[in-house]
């Protein structure tokens, strides 16, 4: 027997797993008693059972670079990282508060905009917004819910407390992930989760069809959801297929459907043209209909928004939902909740300074060495700049950046984010920068996945976690 945490440092950082050097938090007692009972050669044969159970499982996901889209086993790391369900549970109702603020935000700003007349958000912010769809003004879908799927990210500072790091309303991906990691888990792992009290998470995918199935404007007994994708060479194809086969929904894209005449979507079948009920849609916004955005895509449908508009197909999430996917709109939303909800948010923001405002322009740049300097609608970690981790020459030319387009960036203090133990050598644990992505579910009732998604930042001091760059993943247990 060895013990493969006596060496292992918390740093300055608020640990997921261990409390202080060698002393483990009380949701992660039994997961480390249980390492710690192993020999090495176990913990070894553990990790490339797991190696080979996600090339067996064929997960896998796609990097785009200078040498072409490559194809990648889904990076794993077996140590679990593990929250209390005590904080879970109130993590959870904050998401749902957030949610529902900002559907109530996206229909009022494309009717009435009664947040702007009040000067709660500045109708400059809005003028400026890149995801604001005017071809949407005027229009409220079904129940007033443009974002039904929403992945919020979330990060632990130095306290031991979550903030909202940001939220993804577009068309926000790895749920499936997610769900992968816990069946590599309870595969290598099967004996911790008859020891372990660890909250299901299997259901996502029931939750997500009840989602989608209140958006049919046919009220039948089976309505027709389908995913539509952008194609195999997509980065989440994976995902998309994923979701389709776990939903029993048909995956299409867009030369698969057709709007006919009556305004109804139908899908070309073998024994002819199927109507359909409900698109998960997983194209953006610019692509989803030839006829009223980007004329040469050949992604999406032409007629689609026609269909939407006229109430024959539910779409999910509703085009325009974006208009919140702002990281300008972000710094708003704790003023978003306490407009429309009239309570205070239970999750916090991280403070955060807006470019387009002198005083606070010049504090972003006068501080840039300190602070993580981000675009307004970039996602996936691109198009940042990490501060602490920069380059004179980096850091002047996102001066630049900013001078020229000061609306598009905003500044942020380098957070003191949160570790978990993570292999990077055989039996060699040390501790990683992650953050957690939920997913948040909204249509007649309102879901919160046990967990989420967490990402793990596999080089040591890096604070990017997105698998597109470099990093991991874990299984994320909500512990009673």
């Amino acid at each position: 027997m060895t013990d493969i945490w006596k060496n292992y440092a918390c740093e300055d950082f608020y640990d997921e797993v261990m409390s202080s050097p060698g002393h483990a938090r009380k949701s992660a007692k039994k997961l480390v008693s249980y390492f710690r009972s192993l020999s090495e050669d176990t913990v070894e044969l553990h990790r490339k059972a797991a190696d080979a159970t996600i090339k067996e499982m064929g997960v896998s996901f796609t990097v785009y670079s200078d040498q072409g889209n490559i194809d990648r086993a889904w990076p794993f790391d077996i140590v679990p990282r593990t929250i209390s369900k005590a904080q879970w549970d109130v993590t959870a109702e904050g998401l749902k508060q957030r949610l529902k603020a900002l559907n109530m935000f996206i229909n009022d700003i494309y009717n009435d905009q009664n947040i702007i007349k009040d000067g709660v958000v500045p109708a400059y912010v809005l003028e400026q917004s890149e995801n604001f769809r005017k071809e949407c003004v005027g229009f409220s879908p079904p129940l007033g819910v443009w974002a039904h799927i929403c992945g919020t990210d979330l990060v632990r500072d130095g306290d031991g407390e979550f903030y909202v790091l940001e939220d993804n309303l577009r068309v926000p991906s790895g749920v499936s992930y997610m769900l992968e990691n816990r069946s590599i888990t309870k595969r290598i792992l099967p004996e911790l989760f008859e020891e372990i009290k660890i909250a299901p998470i299997d259901d996502y995918c029931t939750q997500l069809f009840e989602t989608l199935i209140v958006l049919s404007p046919r009220e039948i007994p089976n309505p027709v959801v389908v995913v539509l994708t952008p194609g195999i060479y997509n980065s989440a194809y994976f995902e998309h297929a994923f979701l389709a086969q776990n939903m029993g929904c048909e995956l299409v894209e867009g030369a698969d459907l057709v709007v006919k005449d009556d305004d109804c979507v139908y899908m070309k079948t073998i024994s002819g043209l199927e109507r359909v009920d409900v698109i998960y849609r997983r194209i953006d916004d610019l692509f989803i209909d030839p006829e009223v955005f980007n004329k040469d895509s050949q992604l999406g449908v032409k007629g689609l928004m026609r269909a939407w508009k006229a109430g024959n197909v539910g779409l999910a999430n509703a085009p325009g939902a974006g208009v919140a996917d702002d990281k300008v709109i972000y710094a708003f939303v704790p003023d978003i909740i306490r407009y429309y909800l009239k309570e205070e948010p239970i999750l916090k923001n991280v403070e955060t300074y807006l470019c387009y405002d002198k005083e606070q322009r010049e504090y972003v740049i006068d501080n840039i060495e300190k602070l993580v300097i981000k675009p307004a609608n970039e996602s996936g970690g691109y198009g940042m700049l990490v501060g602490p981790h920069s380059t004179k020459k980096e850091r002047d030319k996102f001066v630049k950046l900013i001078n020229d387009n000061p609306r598009n960036y905003i500044g942020q203090p380098t957070l003191a984010l949160s570790t978990a133990p993570a292999f990077v050598g055989k039996n060699q644990l040390e501790a990683r920068h992650l953050d957690l992505r939920p997913f948040v579910l909204q249509g007649k009732n309102s879901y919160v996945t046990m967990g989420g998604l967490t990402r793990v930042a596999m080089k040591k001091g890096s604070l990017v976690v997105n698998s597109s760059q470099g990093g991991g993943s874990k299984d994320t247990w909500i512990v009673e």
